[in-house]
Protein backbone atom coordinates (compact mmCIF):
# COMPACT_ATOMS: atom_id res chain seq x y z
CA UNK A 1 0.00 0.00 0.00
CA UNK A 2 1.24 3.45 -0.79
CA UNK A 3 2.40 5.77 2.21
CA UNK A 4 0.59 9.31 2.56
CA UNK A 5 3.37 10.54 1.36
CA UNK A 6 3.19 8.74 -1.87
CA UNK A 7 0.01 9.07 -2.49
CA UNK A 8 0.23 13.09 -2.01
CA UNK A 9 3.10 13.17 -4.45
CA UNK A 10 1.50 11.25 -7.35
CA UNK A 11 -1.34 13.60 -7.08
CA UNK A 12 0.61 16.43 -7.12
CA UNK A 13 2.16 15.57 -10.26
CA UNK A 14 -1.04 14.84 -11.73
CA UNK A 15 -1.63 18.16 -11.48
CA UNK A 16 1.13 19.14 -12.54
CA UNK A 17 2.16 21.21 -9.50
CA UNK A 18 5.74 21.87 -8.79
CA UNK A 19 7.18 20.99 -5.36
CA UNK A 20 7.66 25.24 -4.88
CA UNK A 21 4.66 25.86 -6.28
CA UNK A 22 2.43 23.59 -4.29
CA UNK A 23 4.04 24.86 -1.09
CA UNK A 24 3.47 28.88 -1.80
CA UNK A 25 0.22 27.61 -2.71
CA UNK A 26 0.08 25.88 0.71
CA UNK A 27 0.94 29.49 2.24
CA UNK A 28 3.32 29.38 5.54
CA UNK A 29 5.55 26.32 4.43
CA UNK A 30 9.02 25.22 2.78
CA UNK A 31 9.51 23.74 -0.56
CA UNK A 32 11.71 21.39 1.85
CA UNK A 33 8.80 20.57 4.15
CA UNK A 34 6.61 20.08 1.21
CA UNK A 35 9.73 17.15 0.38
CA UNK A 36 9.76 15.87 3.97
CA UNK A 37 5.95 14.60 3.72
CA UNK A 38 6.42 13.20 0.93
CA UNK A 39 9.31 11.46 1.46
CA UNK A 40 7.31 9.97 5.30
CA UNK A 41 9.99 11.94 7.09
CA UNK A 42 7.07 14.10 8.66
CA UNK A 43 3.51 14.23 8.43
CA UNK A 44 1.46 17.22 7.78
CA UNK A 45 -0.90 18.45 10.70
CA UNK A 46 -4.62 18.07 10.08
CA UNK A 47 -5.08 21.44 9.53
CA UNK A 48 -2.42 20.90 6.45
CA UNK A 49 -3.34 18.32 5.38
CA UNK A 50 -6.78 19.54 4.79
CA UNK A 51 -5.06 22.66 2.89
CA UNK A 52 -3.44 19.41 0.93
CA UNK A 53 -7.13 18.10 -0.07
CA UNK A 54 -8.43 20.96 -0.68
CA UNK A 55 -5.47 21.82 -3.01
CA UNK A 56 -5.42 18.69 -4.78
CA UNK A 57 -9.36 18.40 -4.89
CA UNK A 58 -9.11 15.11 -2.69
CA UNK A 59 -11.46 14.45 -0.12
CA UNK A 60 -9.79 14.79 2.61
CA UNK A 61 -11.24 11.26 4.21
CA UNK A 62 -9.17 9.83 0.99
CA UNK A 63 -5.78 10.79 1.71
CA UNK A 64 -6.36 9.76 5.58
CA UNK A 65 -6.99 6.48 4.84
CA UNK A 66 -2.76 6.39 3.41
CA UNK A 67 -2.21 7.83 7.06
CA UNK A 68 -0.83 4.78 8.79
CA UNK A 69 0.78 6.10 12.35
CA UNK A 70 -1.05 4.78 15.24
CA UNK A 71 -3.44 7.41 16.94
CA UNK A 72 -1.44 10.57 18.70
CA UNK A 73 -3.35 9.77 21.75
CA UNK A 74 -2.00 6.40 22.25
CA UNK A 75 1.84 7.64 21.11
CA UNK A 76 1.17 10.23 24.09
CA UNK A 77 0.61 7.68 26.27
CA UNK A 78 3.09 5.33 26.10
CA UNK A 79 6.25 7.98 25.46
CA UNK A 80 4.74 9.64 28.72
CA UNK A 81 4.75 6.59 30.44
CA UNK A 82 8.63 6.13 29.98
CA UNK A 83 10.83 8.73 28.12
CA UNK A 84 13.03 6.23 27.03
CA UNK A 85 10.51 5.29 24.50
CA UNK A 86 10.35 8.83 23.12
CA UNK A 87 14.20 8.38 22.59
CA UNK A 88 14.12 4.65 21.23
CA UNK A 89 11.24 6.22 18.11
CA UNK A 90 13.44 9.32 17.94
CA UNK A 91 16.79 6.78 17.00
CA UNK A 92 15.13 4.45 14.98
CA UNK A 93 13.68 7.45 12.52
CA UNK A 94 17.02 8.81 12.34
CA UNK A 95 18.51 5.71 11.49
CA UNK A 96 15.92 4.68 8.85
CA UNK A 97 14.96 0.77 10.15
CA UNK A 98 12.80 -0.41 8.47
CA UNK A 99 9.15 -2.16 10.48
CA UNK A 100 10.91 -5.66 8.96
CA UNK A 101 13.80 -4.59 11.00
CA UNK A 102 12.60 -3.46 13.71
CA UNK A 103 10.08 -7.07 13.73
CA UNK A 104 13.15 -9.20 13.73
CA UNK A 105 15.30 -6.97 16.34
CA UNK A 106 11.89 -7.76 18.87
CA UNK A 107 12.47 -11.53 17.58
CA UNK A 108 16.10 -11.11 18.93
CA UNK A 109 15.68 -9.79 21.56
CA UNK A 110 13.08 -12.21 23.21
CA UNK A 111 15.30 -15.37 21.70
CA UNK A 112 18.34 -13.61 24.26
CA UNK A 113 15.64 -13.22 26.99
CA UNK A 114 14.23 -16.75 26.64
CA UNK A 115 18.12 -18.04 26.94
CA UNK A 116 18.49 -15.96 30.61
Amino acid sequence: MKTLGQNIRELRDKKDLSLREFARKLGDISPAHVSDIELGRRFPSPELLAKMAKLLEEPLEELQKYDQRAPIEDIKRMVGSNPAYGFAFRKLVEKQVSPEEILKLIEKAQRDKDKR
